[in-house]
């Protein structure tokens, strides 16, 4: 991947659109002292992915946002964008099949920052993987400001490690390596919760079982206390009409005799 061009908008001094076009071979930005050059830079490392304002020689990562002069206002927002060449397929995966790669980063007063690749939103890890994968970056070795060549030869072991691997271009297998190895210790205490919880089912299964041969004892036994309860009914019922029988010849039996004697 190539840079092509770096557009500002409210960021810092450049409060109206500029560009930058960076041609192949060698690019140099002069001028005077104030003019901007050095927001020039700190754009670059801010759209891929910085996050220290002080790297930014700022008290808050508000601060970039242009704060207006006596002629104009102060804005609420400042927008980077850095266009890459990318057909010689360099790039994730994730990006690989586009040609042409926008990189943009928008701040708005306390709102944070917000991270768009051709148009998609992403997350600020995606634009550091991105540009690792470059050996490039916010901190790269392959931006030099003034005094890190001397950091650099003062620098311990680790941190000259750091910049041989960024330059070597492993940054970024570092970084995913170490999102796996995290992502793997998640699953891992997954699986122990989830075998915890295993065990947890497994007691509640024997309960709900146990419950449900109550349950159909219970159902047996209402079943035949119904049936019970019908028998008994019916034979109640039945005494009740042979009762009724009885009684209705009894009462006719005397009614005849009644007549007869009337007759006499």
């Amino acid at each position: 991947m190539k840079f092509d061009r770096l557009r500002l908008v409210g960021f810092k001094t450049f409060v109206e659109p500029s560009d930058l076009v960076i041609e192949p071979g060698l690019t140099g930005v002069v001028g005077p002292n104030g003019c901007g050059k050095s927001n020039l830079v700190e754009a670059l490392r801010w759209v891929m992915g910085e996050a220290s304002h002080k790297a930014m020689r700022a008290q808050d990562m508000d601060d970039v946002i242009f704060s207006g002069t006596t002629g104009r206002p102060a804005r609420n927002a400042a927008e980077v964008v850095l266009h890459l060449d990318n057909t010689d397929r360099t790039a994730p995966a994730a990006f690989n099949e586009w040609e042409q790669l926008e990189v943009v980063r928008r701040i708005e007063r306390g709102n944070g920052s917000s991270y768009r690749i051709n148009g998609r939103d992403v997350r600020a890890r995606d634009v550091h993987l991105l540009f690792a994968d470059a050996s490039t970056g916010a901190r790269s070795p392959a931006l030099v400001r003034q005094g890190q060549i001397g950091e650099i030869v003062g620098a311990k072991p680790n941190a000259r490690r750091r910049i041989l691997e960024e330059a070597a271009g492993v940054a970024g297998l570092h970084a995913r390596r170490h999102e796996a190895e995290t992502r793997l210790r998640a699953a891992e205490q997954n699986l122990v919760r989830l075998e915890d919880v295993i065990i947890q089912l497994g007691g509640q299964v024997e309960s709900l079982r146990r419950q449900a041969r109550q349950s159909e004892r219970y159902k047996a036994l209402a079943a035949e206390i119904r049936r019970c309860e019908a028998v008994l009914l019916l034979l109640r019922w039945t005494e009740v009409n042979a009762a009724a029988a009885e009684a209705e010849r009894a009462t006719e039996a005397a009614v005849l005799g009644n007549a007869g004697h009337v007759r006499h």
